[in-house]
C-alpha cells in the first residue's frame, strides 16, 4: 500500500537578488500582423508557440527544404555513414542543376564538409543534389528518406519531391512544421550548427553570401536558412539566443529579401522583449533528500537530469509556483537516475514545465542486518 502513496511537497523558487524587486507584469501586446503568406514564432526549448499566422497553410518552401537535407547528412554523420572528408565526385545531374549554385563541375571531387557550406551557405542546388546523391545512392532514394524523417519528427504536413525545393505543386509544408524541423536541427546536431552562422563562403574562386541578411543586422541571430521561388516568394528561417532564450522564427511568402528580413527581425524582437526563459534548476540540483529503507544509504538526494527552464510573460517570475511529488515509500537497491517522483512549476492555473526527479546516486542493498534493523524502524515511523 505504502508504495502507492505519494508525499505532496511545496517549494519555493529560489529567487535572484535581481528579480526579488521586479516591476509589474507588462502587458503583452497582440502579435505584429506581418504582410506575408505566414509565419510562427517559436520558442526553441519548450515549444511553446508565441505567435502565429496560418501557421499550417501549404506552401511551397523553396530552399529551406535544404534544411531537412542538411538534418539527414548530419545523421548519416553521427551514425558513421559518411566523414567529412570523405570525396564525392559530383555527377552530371548535380552539375547541371539551375538556380543557385556552388559552381562544382561534372567529375570533380569534393569533401563532404565543403558540399555541406556550399548547400548552407550558398543555398547551392548542386552541392545538394551531390549529398543527396552520396548518402542515398540517387536523390530518388534520398527524397523517401526525407519523407520519412519528416514523419518521425511529426511534420504531418509536408511532402518533399526533392532534395533542393525545386518547384513543384506536390512539394509542399507549413511555417509550423518547418520550425519544428529548424528545432531539430538545432536539438540534434549542435556541432554541426556552426555553418549556419558562416557569412561567406569561396569555391572555384567564386566569392558568395549568405542570403540571411540576419546575420549582419542582428549579432543574436546564428541560422538558419533563406529560400525564393516565384511561387513561394521569400522565406527565412531564423534563429536567435538572448539572455540563454533561443527562438525560432519562420516568415513564408515575403514579397521581397529586405521585407523577410525585416518581417523576421520584427517576430524576434517581439518574442525577447515580452517573454522570458529563466531556469529554475541545474541538472543534477538537489531538490529534496527522502529516505531510504533497506539501503547502504539512509538518505537519497532527488533532482533534475537536465536544467530545467520556463518560457513565461516578462515580470511573471515571482508568480511561478513549484511543487513536487514523491514516493512516500522508497527501499533499496535504486539505481542513478531512477525515477522516484514528478517536479511541477505552475503559473496562475497552468501547469508551464513538469520533469521527472531521479535519484542523484545509487543506493546499493544494504544486507540482511540492515534490512532486519529498517523492518523494526519503519513500524515505529
Amino acid at each position: 500500500m505504502l508504495k502507492n502513496l505519494y508525499a505532496l511537497i511545496v517549494l519555493s523558487l529560489v529567487l535572484l537578488p535581481s528579480l526579488l524587486q521586479a516591476a509589474p507584469p507588462r502587458p503583452i501586446p497582440e502579435p505584429p500582423d506581418l504582410p506575408v503568406k505566414s509565419y510562427i514564432l517559436m520558442d526553441y526549448e519548450s515549444g511553446k508557440v508565441l505567435a502565429e499566422k496560418n501557421a499550417d497553410m501549404r506552401v511551397e518552401p523553396a530552399s529551406i527544404t535544404k534544411l531537412m537535407t542538411a538534418y539527414l547528412v548530419d545523421k548519416a554523420l553521427t551514425d558513421g555513414d559518411i566523414r567529412l572528408d570523405d570525396q564525392v565526385t559530383i555527377s552530371e545531374k548535380a552539375w547541371k542543376m539551375k538556380g543557385s549554385k556552388m559552381f562544382v563541375e561534372v567529375g570533380d571531387k569534393v569533401t563532404v564538409e565543403n558540399l555541406i557550406k556550399g548547400m548552407i551557405i550558398q543555398s547551392g542546388n548542386d552541392a545538394t543534389v551531390a549529398l543527396a546523391e552520396y548518402v542515398a545512392g540517387s536523390e530518388d532514394a534520398f527524397v523517401g528518406y526525407m519523407n520519412h524523417q519528416a514523419r518521425q519528427l511529426g511534420m504531418s504536413n509536408t511532402q518533399f519531391r526533392n532534395s533542393t525545393g525545386w518547384p513543384d505543386k506536390e512539394h509542399y509544408s507549413t511555417a509550423r512544421d518547418i520550425a519544428t524541423l529548424a528545432r531539430a536541427v538545432i536539438r540534434d546536431y549542435p556541432m554541426t550548427y556552426k555553418y549556419y552562422k558562416e557569412k561567406e563562403f569561396t569555391w572555384n574562386n567564386i566569392r558568395q553570401f549568405n542570403r540571411n541578411r540576419l546575420l549582419w543586422k542582428d549579432p543574436s541571430v546564428d541560422g538558419l536558412k533563406t529560400g525564393h521561388t516565384d511561387a513561394a516568394g521569400y522565406c527565412l528561417v531564423a534563429s536567435a539566443k538572448r539572455d540563454g532564450m533561443r527562438l525560432i522564427s519562420v516568415v513564408l511568402g515575403a514579397k521581397s529579401d529586405k521585407a523577410r528580413t525585416t518581417n523576421s527581425q520584427a517576430l524576434l524582437n517581439y518574442g525577447f522583449r515580452f517573454f522570458e526563459a529563466p531556469k529554475l534548476y541545474e541538472a543534477g540540483q538537489a531538490l529534496k533528500t527522502v529516505r531510504v529503507w533497506f539501503g547502504d544509504k539512509d538518505r537519497l538526494a532527488l533532482g533534475v537530469e537536465e536544467p530545467v527552464s520556463v518560457l513565461i510573460p516578462k515580470g511573471r517570475y515571482k508568480d511561478l509556483k513549484a511543487a513536487i511529488e514523491i514516493n512516500a515509500n522508497i527501499e533499496a537497491p535504486i539505481a542513478k537516475g531512477k525515477e522516484l517522483g514528478k517536479l511541477s512549476v505552475r503559473l496562475d492555473d497552468e501547469t508551464v514545465v513538469t520533469r521527472p526527479l531521479v535519484a542523484l546516486q545509487e543506493v546499493k542493498d544494504g544486507g540482511l542486518v540492515k534490512k532486519a534493523m529498517d523492518s523494526v524502524k519503519k513500524l515505529f515511523e
